[in-house]
């Protein structure tokens, strides 16, 4: 088990309720990560719509999770 803060952004932030949290989880990369996240808290969206950063760097969803990294999920953000 590792510890991670995880960071959420616009549509993930309103259906999670929070804008950040920090879990305990055994996702070894960023994608099961999200597929834990996901069907846990119900979230909408595919992985394939968001992006995924780790210590505030874009990161490939293949990328390994070590304790006491920062995740983020990042979806795609309309402006007008």
């Amino acid at each position: 088990m590792k510890t991670l803060r995880v960071l959420y952004f616009a549509m993930l932030r309103e259906q999670r309720g929070l804008s950040a949290e920090t879990l305990a989880t055994a996702a070894a990369t960023a994608a099961e990560l999200y597929a834990e996240l996901r069907a846990r808290h119900h979230f909408t969206l595919p992985a394939e719509s968001l992006r995924a950063a780790l210590n505030e760097e874009f990161a490939p969803w293949t990328a390994e999770l070590r304790d006491g990294d920062v995740v983020a999920f990042i979806p795609p953000v309309s402006g007008g």
